[in-house]
């Protein structure tokens, strides 16, 4: 942790300008950053809370409710009536509902059914669909539903969360790729002024022509150019990393001068991104967050099913009422004053509902052969990258052996151009094959590390939860 906060402070100071005055920035600390306090992290956050807020929404659908209708009319002195309808209502889960209303209507043109007792009329009672939106419906449907999108909504999470860290691992490999770089170039032209210089000393004793110190001006440049190319590179790089980092305030931050990558990444690298051959025997694709996106998906499907497949039964909703002038007393409430009805709807072709439940069907068995694509997908990319990553090995083993081969016969070709038995050209040959070797051993190290990270990519085993 207080390397953590040394590196912010190098950040924003920039004060670390010498080499030797560097801090580094590890894999691990980097993507510590990402987790906590980029913008596209945080918004896939919200998918969490929008999913809540549909939820809230599902289930006010169950909320009581009270409805107040009045309408008056007055004209020429004369009230022409005067209606009131105050009533009460609680849904329940079954498509059942309770009511209880109150009705005081008066007037000189009043609608005779419309008549009630002086002081009112009140009514308690029930609705009941007894065939169609009993066992399901769209209200019992959208709360189930909106109950697995939150469920749906976490696995999602994890997929963005785990894109933008994927993303933001590989800026931070191709910055450690173009250090590393930046560290050949700077190592060879070291040795590329040691020996211009001593090669200018020899012919200033006439030891060696002039020809020598040339070619040796030459090389020298050369590496002073790729030098300066490669450190170009390493700040584009930075800056391209620096798209990642924010601290807690949404403020950006700037990779200074002074800050490196770890050049030991290799050692930490499954540790940091779960990858390791322990980890990956023991992934479970089941608990892959994306089948289980899909599978809280399947489920939502299945629910949309069985309410269009309630929805081909016909419409029949009972209602009764018992009817009372004094709903203080209890047994005022009895079978003798009440009011019925009975509602029935039945389309006679049920085109409508048939099409709506043929689709339901089509997207269900669409989600079903997305789960197996998905499955059958997800293990022949893991299968493939374990593959890839073994083949890594063995290559880095022969580049190894190359490198050191090829350093082998610099050391021997410089040995034998001071002693006068080879020329200077040979001497920049040879040191030009180690390093082209070396450069492609960092692009190797580099195609691993990519590798690395599309094995975590694809097992997507990031537990956002307990990072929070």
């Amino acid at each position: 942790m207080k390397h953590l906060i040394l590196g912010i402070i190098l950040f924003v100071s920039g004060f670390a300008k010498a080499q030797e005055n560097t801090s580094v920035i590890t894999l691990e600390e980097y993507l510590g950053y990402v987790k906590a306090y980029h913008p596209i992290v945080k918004q896939a956050n919200l998918v969490i809370s929008e999913s809540e807020a549909k939820l809230l929404k599902a289930r006010g659908a169950f909320d009581p409710k009270i409805e107040v209708d009045y309408n008056q009319k007055t004209f020429k002195n004369t009230d022409y009536y005067d209606k009131l309808n105050a009533t009460f209502k609680i849904p329940t889960w079954f498509g059942i509902e309770f009511k209880g209303s109150f009705e005081d209507n008066s007037g000189a043109y009043l609608n005779p059914e419309a008549t009630v007792p002086t002081d009112g009329l009140y009514s308690a009672g029930v609705s009941i669909p007894v065939a169609r939106g009993l066992l399901t419906n769209k209200r019992m449907a959208m709360l189930r539903q909106s109950k697995l999108y939150v469920n749906q909504a976490r696995a999602d999470r994890q997929l963005l969360v785990n894109q933008i860290l994927y993303d933001a691992t590989l800026v931070y490999f191709n910055w450690l790729k173009a250090y590393n770089e930046k560290l050949v170039y700077e190592a060879f032209l070291n040795n590329a002024e040691i020996r211009f210089n001593g090669i200018k000393q020899s012919y200033e004793m006439g030891d060696k022509p002039a020809i020598d110190t040339i070619e040796a001006r030459i090389t020298l440049n050369t590496r002073k150019l790729n030098l300066e190319k490669s450190r170009i590179k390493f700040i584009k790089s930075s800056l391209e990393l620096s798209n990642y980092l924010w601290l807690n305030n949404n403020t950006p931050v700037e990779i200074k001068e002074g800050i490196v990558p770890d050049t030991n990444t290799y050692i930490t690298i499954d540790t940091t991104l779960n990858t390791s051959d322990l980890d990956i025997e023991t992934f479970d694709i089941e608990n892959h967050p994306k089948l289980k996106s899909l599978d809280y998906k399947f489920k939502s499907l299945t629910i949309e099913k069985r309410l269009q497949r309630n929805n081909l039964l016909p419409q029949i909703d009972l209602q009764y009422n018992f009817l009372s002038q004094t709903p203080d007393i209890a047994r005022s409430f009895n079978t003798s004053t009440y009011k019925s009805g009975v509602n029935i709807n039945i389309p006679l072709f049920l085109r409508k509902e048939r099409g709506d439940l043929k689709l339901a069907n089509i997207k269900l068995q669409n989600t079903e052969f997305e789960i197996q694509n998905t499955k059958i997908s997800l293990e022949n990319k893991i299968d493939a990258i374990n593959q890839e990553l073994n083949s890594y090995a063995l290559q880095n083993d022969y580049t190894n052996t190359i490198i050191e081969d090829y350093g082998k016969m610099l050391t021997a070709e410089e040995r034998k151009f001071f002693l006068g038995e080879s020329s200077l050209f040979l001497v920049n040959s040879r040191e030009s094959k180690l390093i082209d070797a070396k450069l492609k051993a960092i692009e190797l190290e580099n195609s691993f590390f990519n590798t690395k990270a599309s094995l975590f990519n694809v097992l997507a085993s990031f537990d956002i939860e307990a990072a929070e």
